[in-house]
């Protein structure tokens, strides 16, 4: 039974860097996309971005464009987003997720079964 392990969150000033990484332990097949997504009380969970693990074609929400950078190394089975330039509005739990499938919409939550347990990233103003 694989499992996705989040690490990386914490505290970060506005303007300032975060990376979080996300390891895709005990799975026997490469994960097709992996993705971030964040939520905040009483918001729907939000695709922030995504890449599929073959080509590294990455997806990413118009909000974080230009900011955030996903990377994936398949060799250690792990995802990344560095997290540049933090607006306050980048606050949320964020949370990895894992698909083993053809996806047309890799920002959609609701296309991901596999999810890890979250990590919280805070940036203030």
């Amino acid at each position: 039974q694989g499992q996705l392990v989040e690490s990386g969150g914490g505290s970060v000033q506005a303007g300032g860097s975060l990376r979080l990484a996300c390891a895709a332990n005990g799975y026997t097949d490469r994960p097709d996309y992996m993705a971030w997504f964040r939520q905040v009380p009483g918001k729907e969970r939000e695709g922030v971005a995504a890449i599929y693990t073959y080509s590294l074609n990455p997806y990413y929400h118009d909000s974080v464009k230009g900011r955030f950078t996903i990377s994936q190394d398949n060799a250690k089975n792990t995802m990344y987003l560095q997290m540049n330039s933090a607006k306050p509005e980048d606050t949320a739990m964020y949370y990895c997720a894992a698909r083993f499938e053809y996806s047309r919409a890799p920002l959609d939550p609701s296309q991901y079964i596999h999810w890890g347990q979250g990590t919280q990233v805070t940036v203030s103003s």
